[in-house]
């Protein structure tokens, strides 16, 4: 059975509850506000609402941010059954996960993303579904950048079968011509930099203007 295509609630390690009281804050915005984006995912997302490229770009777009860093594929779809994705109606929704989905193979991770792509087109059909490509990670080359970008050939196949769908490459050319992958980009050589941000969301900011004129 695929891990990665199961709803898991995140255990709470550290024991304060964060990952939960996150997800109950979620529903709250999402009986309050009337968003016609969402964006749903990991810490890449998570990332992105303390950006200057949210406050100027997205967050005008009347978007929300439902990013919990260190969120795998199953932890997401646990919070998307457990009521997200209830009470709004958004336009377009916008994923990132699966570069946390380190115990996971290539083709289990795509399945875990395809999955989320599903539930998604099923609980809100009339929205569409902008999924983000996996960026590259890890100073050097490694197994999990190899993973990442595995996944991301399988998912060009895969969702090009879920109606109102589209995979969109974020990946500006992080990786030099060397095979280094910079910390002017990716800082820990996984989460980006601020200018980072702007370089890999400006396709998705040109994307969603689109859909949102339409």
């Amino acid at each position: 059975m695929n891990s990665a295509a199961i709803a898991i609630e995140c255990e709470d390690v550290q024991g304060d509850g964060r990952w939960l009281s996150m997800h109950n804050r979620f529903i709250a915005d999402a009986k309050e506000k009337e968003p016609e984006v969402l964006f749903i995912g990991d810490s890449i997302i998570a990332n992105l609402g303390q950006t200057d490229m949210w406050t100027k770009h997205f967050a005008p777009m009347h978007a929300l941010n439902f990013g919990i860093g260190g969120d795998t594929t199953g932890n997401l779809l646990w919070r998307l059954q457990n009521g997200e994705l209830e009470f709004i109606e958004p336009k377009v929704v916008v994923v990132h996960v699966g570069t946390n989905n380190v115990k996971n193979t290539a083709e289990e991770v795509a399945e875990g993303i395809q999955t989320i792509a599903d539930l998604v087109s099923e609980k809100l059909p009339n929205s569409y579904i902008v999924v983000l490509m996996l960026l590259p990670r890890g100073q050097n080359p490694n197994p999990l950048r190899d993973k990442n970008k595995a996944t991301n050939e399988i998912l060009a196949k895969s969702l090009a079968l879920v109606p109102k769908t589209q995979l969109v490459n974020i990946d500006p050319g992080f990786v030099l011509p060397d095979g280094t992958i910079s910390h002017h980009d990716l800082y820990d050589y996984l989460h980006l930099t601020r200018n980072a941000y702007q370089r890999a969301f400006e396709p998705v900011c040109d994307l969603l203007q689109q859909l949102l004129s339409e």
